[in-house]
C-alpha cells in the first residue's frame, strides 16, 4: 500500500497507545476530542488516535504528540454520566501526523500513512518469525497469565507484520512500550524492538519470580504477617509515600551522629543486619535496643565548663558552709584545667559520717563548674553486670550504670556521683568493686569496655565523685585509685550556722511557709542542736525543723495566725521534752573511772570506763557488749599494768588474790576499736592503786605490752565530742599530733592537748 495523505478527526490519547489490528475502548471527556468523535460519526466512521507525550497537558500541540499514531473505525460510541463518552475502537493503519489543520472545536489532523512495510527474504522473514513465537512461548511459560488461546493465535499465525502487532497488543507492558512498536514501521526495526521488550520482560519477571520463592522460602510462621509488611512496602513505593522506616531513620540518625569511626563503622554493620531482620523476630528487638543505645550516646559531644573561678567559689559558699577542704580541692580543679585545657579529671572520694552533705556538695560542684550532673547509687550492688553490663545474648540485657550514666548526661563530661561506694557487696555474679577499677583508674578509663555496648566508651573526661560512710570498708585496690577528702562532723557552732543560713529557709519553703510568717530564735536553735539530736551532720536536725514547720503551717492555717515565733521557752510544744542530755565528764576526781574517745559512724562520743577490784582468783571480767579488739586492748592494758605494779607499791601476789572487772555503761550497745588501750591502762592502774583520776582528763590512743602509745584515727570527731562532754585536757598519741593542723580553732579553744608517747606520760597528767 501507498503512502496516501488525507485529513482526519484526530484524538489526542492520555497514557494510552492503540496499535494496528488491536480492539479497545476508552472514555474521553475533554470537549474538543468529544467533537472530533461525532465529526468522524459524520463521516467515515474513521479518526486519527496518537498519544500525548506528557499525561497532565490538557491542550496538546503537534510537538507536544508522538509523530506516528493510527486510523482507527469507531465501533461503537456510548455517552455516559459527567459528559463522558466512551467509545470502541479498532486499529487499522500507521500513519505519521504531519500538522494540525484545524484545533478550534476539535483537532483535525493532515496525515499520511506509513504504507506497507517492505517485504523480506522468505529465509529471514522465517527466522524472525519464529525468533518471536519461541520468545513469545517462553514469555507466556515464566507470565503464566496469557490464555491459551493467544498463545495459539501467536504459534498459527505466520504474517510476521500482523504477528508482531498481535503480540504488542497482548502483553502487559507501558504504553510508552507500546509506543515504540507502534514507531516501528518497517519490520526489521520492529522485530529488534519488540525482541528486546519481550527479552527484557522475561528477565525482568524470572527475577521477580525468583525473589517470591526466596521470600516465601523465609515465610514460616508469621507468613501473614510477613506479606503483608511486604506488600505495604511495596505500596508507599508506588504512592511515593516519603515516611523513613525505622532503618532510614536510624541511618540518617547515623549520618548526623559526631562520633569515632569505629563507632559508626559498628552502627553501620548493625543498621545493615537490622535490615534483613522479620520485624516480629525477638533477635529484631535485640538489634533495635542496641542500635538505639549506641545513637544515644554522646559520643564526642562535650559541654563547656565553667572558666570563672570567682563565680564557682561563690556558688560553693552559697550552698555549703565550712568544708574549706572539699571546696580548695574543687577550685584547684578548675584551676588546673583553665590553664592546661586538658580534660584528665581527677577521682575524689569523700568520706565522712551520714548528713554532713557530702551528696549535696557534689550537686553543687557540678553547678559551680556548669557541668550535667548524674547520680549513681552503689549501696547494695553487687552484679558485676550492673557496673559493664550485659553481654547481648542475655534476654533482657542492657548497659551497665556507667553507660547509662553518660546517656542519662546527654554529653561526655559529666560529674558522676558513686554515692555510697562502700555499701557495694558481692556474690556469685561477681565483684562490682572489682569492675570500678577500670572505672576509676585514670590510665585506663579512656577506653572502658561496656560488655553490652562492645566498643570503647571514654570516661576520662568525666569528673567522677564518690562518697563513704566509712573508708575502711573500701577494698584497698580501688582506696588506692581514689583521691580521699575526709568530710568531718560538724562542730555545734557549724550546725548553728548551717540551719540558720540554709535548712530554715529550705523547710520553711518545702512547707509552704512565707517569709515573716514563722521566726525560730537562735536561743531555739541552739537547744533544738544540743537537745533533740545527736548525730554528726545535719539530717537529724533538719528532721526537727522540719517538725516545727509543719506544726507551725497547720497553726497558720487553722488559727489564722499571721506570725509564729518560736524561743527556747515554747520549744517544747513543738517538739516535746528534750530527748537528748550532753554526756558531761564526772563532778570529782574518783578511783577507777577514766573519760576515753571513741570514734562511730556518725561522730565522735565519750566512752566512760569504770574498773573495780574484789576479791577473788586474779579473773579479768569484762562487760558493756565489747567487741575483740576491745577485749585484747584489755589483756594488753592489764599485762602492762601488772608490769609496772611494783612502781606504785602494788604486792606481788595482788593479781592472784582479786578479779578485775571493766565494765563500759550503755551495755546493750556495741563497742569495738583500737583506741581505748590507754584509758583502761589508767582505770586498771587507778582502782588497783587506789589512786583517783583527774575528772578533767579524756584520753585516746592504743598501748602496746611494754606501754608505748601508738595512733588513732577520727581526731577530730573524739577531741569535738571531750570538749562537749567539758574536758579540760585531751591525751593523745604523739604521733597524731600533726592531724592538729586540719582541726579549726573552734574545737581546739579550752582544751589542753597534752600529747603521750609512753604510759609514764599519760598517768602523770591522769592521776591525781
Amino acid at each position: 500500500m501507498e503512502n496516501i495523505a488525507m485529513i482526519l478527526p484526530a484524538v489526542a490519547l492520555r497514557g494510552m497507545t492503540i496499535l494496528p489490528g488491536m480492539i479497545a475502548h476508552f472514555d474521553i471527556s475533554r470537549e474538543i476530542s468529544i467533537k472530533a468523535v461525532e465529526e468522524a460519526m459524520r463521516d467515515e466512521e474513521r479518526i486519527f488516535l496518537v498519544t500525548q507525550k506528557n499525561v497532565e497537558q490538557n491542550s496538546p500541540g503537534v510537538d507536544d504528540l508522538f509523530k506516528i499514531g493510527v486510523i482507527a473505525e469507531i465501533k461503537q460510541v456510548i455517552k455516559l454520566q459527567n459528559d463522558i463518552v466512551r467509545i470502541l475502537v479498532e486499529g487499522h493503519d500507521r500513519a505519521e501526523l504531519l500538522k494540525f489543520t484545524s484545533e478550534s472545536e476539535f483537532l483535525e489532523a493532515e496525515i499520511v500513512t506509513c504504507g506497507k512495510p517492505e517485504e523480506l527474504p522468505e529465509q529471514e522473514k522465517k527466522a524472525m518469525l519464529a525468533g518471536i513465537q519461541e520468545t513469545f512461548v517462553n514469555y507466556s511459560r515464566i507470565n503464566g497469565k496469557l490464555s491459551k488461546e493467544i498463545i495459539n493465535q501467536v504459534t498459527r499465525n505466520d504474517d510476521l507484520d500482523k504477528l508482531m502487532d498481535y503480540v504488542a497488543n497482548n502483553m502487559p507492558i507501558k504504553y510508552s512500550e507500546k509506543q515504540k512498536v507502534l514507531e516501528a514501521v518497517s519490520l526489521e526495526v520492529r522485530y529488534e524492538v519488540l525482541m528486546s521488550i519481550l527479552l527484557s520482560e522475561i528477565e525482568i519477571t524470572a527475577v521477580k519470580n525468583d525473589l517470591q520463592r526466596k521470600v516465601k522460602a523465609k515465610v514460616e510462621k508469621n507468613q501473614k504477617d510477613y506479606v503483608l509488611r511486604e506488600q505495604m512496602a511495596v505500596i508507599r513505593e508506588e504512592l511515593g509515600d516519603n515516611s523513613q522506616s525505622d532503618a532510614e531513620a536510624y541511618e540518617t540518625s547515623l549520618k548526623e551522629l559526631d562520633a569515632p569511626e569505629e563507632v559508626k563503622a559498628k552502627i553501620k554493620k548493625e543498621i545493615d543486619r537490622f535490615k534483613n531482620l522479620s520485624g516480629s523476630s525477638s533477635e529484631s528487638a535485640v538489634s533495635r535496643g542496641y542500635i538505639e543505645t549506641l545513637l544515644e550516646l554522646p559520643w564526642n559531644k562535650k559541654s563547656v565548663d565553667n572558666t570563672d573561678l570567682d563565680q564557682a567559689e561563690a556558688v560553693l559558699n552559697r550552698d555549703h558552709y565550712g568544708l574549706k577542704d572539699v571546696k580548695e580541692r574543687m577550685m584547684e580543679f578548675l584551676a588546673v584545667r583553665n590553664l592546661t585545657n586538658k580534660g584528665d579529671s581527677p577521682i575524689v572520694c569523700l568520706v565522712g559520717p551520714p548528713g554532713t552533705g557530702k551528696t549535696s556538695i557534689a550537686k553543687s560542684v557540678a553547678e559551680a563548674l556548669g557541668k550535667e550532673y548524674v547520680r549513681i547509687c552503689l549501696g547494695g550492688v553487687r552484679d558485676e553486670a550492673e557496673i559493664r553490663g550485659h553481654r547481648k545474648t542475655y534476654v533482657g540485657a542492657m548497659p551497665g550504670r556507667i553507660v547509662n550514666g553518660l546517656k542519662q548526661a546527654g554529653v561526655g563530661n559529666p560529674l558522676m556521683l558513686l554515692d555510697e561506694i562502700d555499701k557495694m557487696s558481692n556474690d556469685y555474679k561477681g565483684d562490682p568493686s572489682a569492675a570500678l577499677l577500670e572505672v576509676l583508674d585514670s590510665e585506663q578509663n579512656s577506653k572502658f569496655r561496656d560488655h553490652y555496648v562492645e566498643v570503647p566508651v571514654d570516661l576520662s573526661e568525666v569528673l567522677f565523685i564518690a562518697t563513704a560512710n566509712d573508708a575502711s570498708s573500701i577494698p584497698k585496690p580501688l582506696y588506692d585509685r581514689m583521691e580521699i577528702i575526709e568530710v568531718t562532723s560538724y562542730t555545734e557552732n557549724e550546725k548553728f550556722h548551717i540551719a540558720k543560713e540554709h535548712l530554715v529557709k529550705k523547710q520553711m519553703e518545702k512547707n509552704g511557709i512565707k517569709p515573716g510568717q514563722l521566726s525560730i530564735t537562735d536561743k531555739a536553735l541552739q537547744m533544738i542542736i544540743s537537745g533533740y539530736t545527736k548525730e554528726a551532720g545535719v539530717r537529724g536536725l533538719e528532721r526537727k525543723l522540719g517538725n516545727i514547720c509543719r506544726k507551725s503551717a497547720r497553726e497558720i492555717y487553722q488559727s489564722k495566725q499571721e506570725a509564729i515565733r518560736v524561743n527556747k521557752n515554747n520549744l517544747t510544744k513543738y517538739l516535746g521534752q528534750e530527748k537528748y542530755s550532753a554526756e558531761k565528764i564526772c563532778d570529782k576526781d574518783e578511783v577507777g573511772i577514766v573519760r576515753g574517745l571513741a570514734w562511730t559512724s556518725v561522730g565522735g562520743v565519750t566512752l566512760e570506763v569504770e574498773v573495780n577490784v574484789m576479791p577473788g582468783k586474779g579473773e579479768l571480767k569484762l562487760t558493756g557488749k565489747l567487741g575483740d579488739v576491745m577485749k585484747e586492748s584489755a589483756s594488753a592494758a592489764l599485762t602492762y599494768v601488772r608490769s609496772v605494779s611494783e612502781k606504785y607499791d602494788i604486792p606481788s601476789d595482788y593479781f592472784e588474790k582479786h578479779d578485775i572487772h571493766i565494765h563500759i555503761p550503755e551495755g546493750a550497745v556495741p563497742k569495738d576499736g583500737p583506741s581505748a588501750g590507754i584509758t583502761m591502762s589508767t582505770a586498771i592502774l587507778s582502782a588497783v592503786a587506789e589512786k583517783p583520776v583527774h575528772a578533767d582528763v579524756a584520753m585516746t590512743g592504743e598501748v602496746t605490752l611494754r606501754g608505748r602509745v601508738l595512733p588513732i584515727g577520727g581526731l577530730k570527731e573524739k577531741l569535738l565530742a571531750a570538749k562537749n562532754a567539758g574536758a579540760k585536757r585531751v591525751c593523745i598519741p604523739k604521733d597524731n599530733v600533726k592531724d592538729l593542723e586540719d582541726i579549726s580553732e573552734e574545737i581546739l579553744e579550752g582544751l589542753d592537748i597534752v600529747p603521750v608517747s609512753v604510759m609514764d606520760e599519760v598517768l602523770k597528767v591522769a592521776l591525781v
